[in-house]
């Protein structure tokens, strides 16, 4: 891998994740409390769920995969949480999580990034790592702004403006 194209690999996935925290908080500043932790039935996540299990996966991937931290995610605590956790603590949780993951990453000497390491038990590059989390974080985003679009019953105007 030559070094220009690992850093545009390492910007962009800094630039995406930064587009996605900004998408995730104005979802969360739209929704009430009981909106956030609001499940269609036991088998549906929460937008509350799904904050949980975003910083888990981030941090387990990137902070321990990548950054050599500790693994100590409770995966199951993830989907269990049914509420007692406020929007202005999700935001916070998450946009703590996600800086914490730019650092590693921006931190990480670019010849590592293919060396390999097991998150989950998986085999991947540490770049198949970054890559993992960055598209994670983007599926799981865009659950969130569905589910906020329906709940707030509008459109949350989250990219460019067009016609209506």
């Amino acid at each position: 891998m030559t070094n220009e194209v690992a850093v545009l690999f390492v910007e962009y996935s800094d630039r995406k994740l930064v587009e996605l925290t900004k998408k995730l908080t104005a979802c969360l500043e739209r929704l009430t409390e009981e909106q956030t932790w609001a499940r269609g039935g036991a088998h549906e996540n929460a937008v509350g769920n799904i904050v949980l299990h975003l910083c888990g996966n981030m941090r387990q991937w990137i902070m321990h995969g990548v950054g050599g931290a500790e693994d100590v995610r409770e995966r199951n605590l993830e989907f269990e949480t049914l509420s007692g956790i406020g929007r202005p603590e999700l935001v916070l949780l998450f946009t703590a999580t996600v800086e914490e993951a730019r650092v590693v990453i921006a931190s990480l000497p670019l010849e590592r990034l293919v060396e390999t390491i097991h998150p989950q038990g998986r085999t991947v590059s540490m770049l198949g790592a970054i890559y993992q989390v960055v598209a994670h974080v983007g599926e799981h985003v865009g659950q969130v702004i569905l589910l906020t679009k329906q709940m707030a019953g509008e459109d949350l105007d989250l990219t460019m403006p067009r016609r209506r």
